[in-house]
């Protein structure tokens, strides 16, 4: 199943970049020039180095080697996107442009032969077109019968538009990834005690320290969490992409994460693709209280944590009644858990509150529709019964450190009773 799947996902890039070149390179160069061996060139070239980029851990690639390939590999991946996107909305464009080109040479020409006629007459004199003119191939038959020089005039105007659009909406998405929100977000649980009113819990997911996301981001991160004055800080997955040995250095600022109750950190899916158990035990050393599928109790509620879904091919995914069964239900229960599809589990076992992340959000528009369909809540609050669920976009990015559409942010929910 899984060649299937490669196999549909490679022949499905193999006709985006041929796609791509029909329109970026072929199509708006001439045979054998400089620019079109050149393009041919580079649109080999980055699908190569977004393929490595993607599959260098399966590769067994040094961190050095992946922290080179990255760059050009990640962002090819979102300039590929917005291409790819422009240019199909070029095509609705390119006959209506055709077409008005032609119209004026026609009418150009109308007026040149005989100045006294009007646009009509001049058209109705214009020179027929021949039944060969307007089969044409390929493209001419699709595009009418403009000539080689204005299909040639349409089609670079729209690969220059095209990669206006790509490099603009890239641009802003990468500037928009470093703007690094707060939101402030009151949910009231009708079990908490009024001891508690206004008890704050900051909420951070989806970090994602890798090759590309390094100790300036983490550092940025740790800096907003700790000017948000938070009671608790909570880590919901997707801490990391690569092993501790090579982010040991970029996660060092997480040691200077500071609430009044400690910072507490529960498994996304990506920790079990590097190495979960050493990153735990790294965790802890750098101060967090790691929640594999347990339970704290702190003053005024439960405090819970479960495994990421992800941690069930290695026998340690989530365990809700190792982290719930045996609690006393007359108090408030809040649970960490990465993937906001465990709201179904959380209902079950009596959960008042999840906080979850996953989903960025969506990252890059209109992949947000696409997220939207794999997960019960995008983004948000919400409430399935007497649970609510809130899923935070996270702080990082997976991939491209582009965000299009879905700023990334860190939530301080504060806590509300209903007796205050």
């Amino acid at each position: 199943m899984r060649i299937v799947f490669l196999a549909v996902v490679l022949g499905l890039l193999a006709l985006i970049h041929w796609y791509l070149w029909k329109r970026l390179v072929r199509d708006v160069s001439r045979p054998g020039s400089v620019f079109r061996r050149a393009g041919t060139l580079l649109i080999l070239l980055f699908p190569l180095l977004m393929l490595t980029f993607f599959a260098g851990r399966a590769l067994g690639l040094p961190f050095a080697v992946e922290q080179v390939i990255a760059w050009p590999g990640a962002y090819w991946f979102v300039v590929m996107l917005y291409l790819g996107l422009a240019l199909l909305a070029g095509e609705i464009v390119r006959p209506l442009l055709l077409r008005a080109l032609e119209r004026r040479a026609l009418d150009d020409a109308g007026r040149l032969s005989r100045p006294g006629l009007t646009g009509t007459e001049a058209e109705a004199e214009a020179p027929a077109v021949s039944a060969e003119e307007k089969t044409g191939t390929g493209d001419e038959a699709q595009d009418g019968p403009a000539s080689p020089e204005r299909r040639l005039f349409v089609a670079r105007a729209i690969a220059i538009g095209a990669g206006a659009v790509a490099v603009g909406t890239v641009g802003y998405g990468s500037h928009a990834a470093r703007q690094l929100t707060t939101k402030h977000v009151p949910v009231q649980l009708a079990g908490l005690p009024r001891a508690a009113h206004g008890y704050r819990i900051a909420v951070v997911s989806d970090i994602h320290l890798s090759s590309l996301l390094g100790a300036s981001h983490c550092r940025r991160v740790v800096d907003v969490v700790n000017r948000t004055g938070a009671d608790l800080v909570a880590v919901v997955g997707d801490l990391v992409d690569a092993g501790v040995e090579d982010l040991r250095s970029a996660a060092a600022p997480l040691a200077e994460l500071s609430s009044r109750d400690g910072t507490f950190f529960v498994t996304g899916n990506h920790e079990y693709y590097v190495g979960a158990e050493q990153w735990l035990d790294h965790l802890r050393n750098l101060g967090m209280v790691v929640l594999e599928n347990e339970r704290r109790e702190m003053p005024y509620f439960d405090l819970a944590g479960v495994n990421d879904v992800a941690g069930e091919d290695s026998g340690q995914g989530p365990d809700f009644t190792a982290a719930l069964g045996d609690r006393d239900r007359r108090r408030t229960s809040v649970l960490l858990a990465h993937q906001p599809v465990l709201i179904h589990d959380a209902v079950e076992h009596g959960v008042d509150l999840q906080l979850s992340g996953h989903t960025h959000g969506g990252q890059l528009w209109p992949g947000n529709a696409l997220a939207a369909l794999a997960n019960p809540t995008l983004e948000g609050l919400e409430r399935y019964g007497d649970t609510q669920l809130y899923v935070t976009r996270g702080a990082g990015t997976w991939g491209p450190p582009v965000r299009v559409g879905a700023e990334p942010d860190i939530t301080v929910v504060e806590l509300s009773s209903p007796q205050a």
